[in-house]
């Protein structure tokens, strides 16, 4: 697995950024980087955030 900031908001950001210049799936983003989606989501629900798959970030 990458090594995504431990911060949730760094992690939020890191992502985000990620998502926008790069994916165009959370899904897509997440097999590319051999990350846990599961893992993510319930990490950024912590902070209120959840995927929105239509502006394909976290919002």
């Amino acid at each position: 697995m990458n090594q995504l900031p431990k911060d949730p908001v760094m992690m939020l950001s890191y992502l985000n950024t990620r998502l926008r210049d790069f994916y165009p799936s959370l899904e897509d983003c997440c097999k590319s980087l051999s990350l846990d989606r599961q893992d993510i989501e319930d990490r950024l629900a912590q902070i209120d955030y959840r995927y929105d798959p239509e502006k394909n970030q976290f919002v």
